[in-house]
């Protein structure tokens, strides 16, 4: 079987395959996509979608999305639910009923330990390349460029880190370059009570292996404790590595922070996302360890 990605919206990871005709992109805006599936411009043949449990009725609430995920819903010819119990029930007409899906799928979500993450970035560090590329030194430097064009001027705070994160590079300029997923938020793992799945691979691409292994350190707040834990279930006891990259993945969340201050539509206060962000790589280059790591 054959996939052919095609985009909505370009990205890192997207573009060079866009560019070199192994990939499609459509440029449309958010409101305007839920419009393409229901006229069947772009016709689904299945939708993967992400839902509370059923109420004592049979409802499943889309939560927290619903922009374009009822649109799929209720035009793909297949509908796969995953059943979260955390995802909150937000009403409106944002409800789908048990009998309009075809098929289930429940584990919790954000249940990863360290250990068994740590063995799941292994396998997949040692995956054959993909097509993707994923450089967080670039990545940051293209959010700036974008949101400086678009009229939106950096926080103060960029400038020092952008510097900090130009002596990284230099440190790490000897990594190796593997297949990483790069978006490690708790709520992209699966536990279904058999294995652990990570989902939500749109980040996925070519790069350094310690930059998702200190995304998933900091989005899920490892401990010491927690980050040995993860390092030696993946075969590693590269602690400065971690430390690092540790910064670099808070500089990329809080960039694209400011690129969306620039860009979205959405109703979200992306100025306190990029500015939390922001503090705490602050914090992460006032540790003693992080000095130790760069010097």
């Amino acid at each position: 079987m054959h996939f052919r990605h095609v985009a909505l919206f370009i990205g890192k990871n997207t573009r060079d395959a866009v560019n070199d005709g192994r990939a499609d992109y459509l440029p449309v805006f958010l409101s305007e996509i839920p419009r393409l599936f229901t006229t069947r411009t772009v016709p689904l043949e299945v939708a993967l979608i992400h839902v509370s449990p059923p109420d004592e009725h049979g409802f499943c609430s889309f939560g927290v999305g619903v922009e374009c995920t009822k649109a799929a819903a209720s035009t793909a010819r297949v509908v796969i639910a995953q059943v979260n119990p955390r995802m909150p029930r937000v009403l409106g007409d944002n409800f789908i009923h048990v009998r309009n899906v075809t098929r289930f799928v429940e584990g919790e979500v954000g249940r990863a330990d360290p250990g068994t993450v740590g063995t799941i970035l292994g396998r997949l560090h040692e995956a054959p390349a993909i097509a993707g590329r994923f450089d967080s030194f670039r990545v940051v430097e293209a959010y700036a460029a974008a949101a400086t064009g678009r009229g939106r001027s950096l926080p103060e705070t960029f400038g020092r880190a952008h510097e900090l994160a130009r002596q990284i590079e230099t440190r790490r300029a000897a990594a190796p370059t593997v297949t990483c997923h790069n978006d490690l938020l708790a709520a992209n793992f699966i536990d279904d009570g058999e294995r652990v799945w990570v989902v939500d691979w749109e980040y996925a691409g070519m790069g350094d292996p310690f930059f998702d292994l200190a995304n998933f350190a900091v989005n899920n707040g490892l401990d010491g404790e927690g980050e040995a834990e993860l390092l030696a279930a993946y075969g590693s006891a590269d602690v400065q590595a971690l430390t690092l990259m540790r910064f670099m993945s808070d500089f990329r969340e809080a960039m694209w922070g400011v690129v969306q201050q620039a860009i979205s539509e959405l109703d979200f206060d992306f100025a306190a996302y990029a500015d939390e962000h922001f503090e705490r790589l602050a914090r992460t280059a006032a540790e003693a360890r992080f000095k130790a790591a760069l010097a």
